[in-house]
């Protein structure tokens, strides 16, 4: 089931929608501006965005740019009434993935919403996020709450397979093997040593707390971020 932010402000079409896409076995938030919708859009899993450009608070166009910028692997599907080539070609190069002009059959939504969502789902995740962790795979750069963070080519990769695992317990072992390339060593404490390194380096007053906890004798567990 994926999930489907709507951001729509005229509750018939959000009603029409909501009801179609829940048929289809997708999870759907919705928001009646766009202020609110941005927000949502940001979450911690939104799987696929359908948006209105003509919308109060923030307005269609604004949000889509943010969302490019800000995560541009999600899917945003711009559903709207400005349907001029120029309009579209707009869309189209601020980040959209695709563009339905009302009035539109719900059908077609659907399998829109379907495909880009099986082509999402294809292509390898370059951006890991964990409540306000981010970390872009590519450039190797790493944020706490919107805020750089400064991390060495171990602690970098040794967060990144945490973020791979949010909340599962890893072995000493596994985590040896996974970041360092090493069997079992049962006299080296380095894992111990670098999660200490990150305890530190994302701690910081007024951010989002993240917890490495620590399950004696076994390994530790990056707890889920709210």
């Amino acid at each position: 089931m994926a999930r489907v932010v709507l951001i729509e402000d005229e509750p018939g079409i959000v009603d029409f929608v909501t009801r179609g896409l829940a048929a289809a076995g997708h999870e759907v938030a919705s928001a009646s501006d766009g202020q609110t919708g941005q927000e949502l859009a940001l979450g911690e899993r939104v799987d696929l965005v359908v948006l209105d450009l003509m919308l109060p608070r923030r307005s269609g166009d604004e949000v889509l740019r943010t969302l490019a910028d800000a995560r541009p692997g999600l899917p945003v599907i711009v559903l709207t009434a400005r349907g001029e080539v120029r309009d579209r070609v707009q869309g189209l190069r601020a980040g959209a993935v695709d563009y339905l002009v009302k009035p539109f059959a719900l059908a077609e939504l659907e399998a829109r919403v379907g495909t880009h969502l099986r082509v999402a789902r294809q292509t390898p995740a370059t951006v890991l996020r964990s409540g306000p962790l981010r970390l872009d795979l590519l450039t190797r750069q790493a944020s706490h709450d919107g805020h750089p963070v400064r991390l060495t080519i171990k602690e970098f990769d040794l967060l990144a397979h945490f973020m791979h695992n949010p909340g599962e317990l890893l072995t000493r072992s596994q985590i040896l093997r996974a970041v360092w390339g090493y069997q079992h060593d049962p006299q080296t404490n380095v894992v111990d040593v670098y999660v200490g390194y990150l305890r530190r380096k994302l701690a910081g007053e007024g951010r989002a707390p993240v917890r490495f906890t620590a399950v004696r004798s076994r390994g530790y567990r990056l707890e889920a971020c709210p």
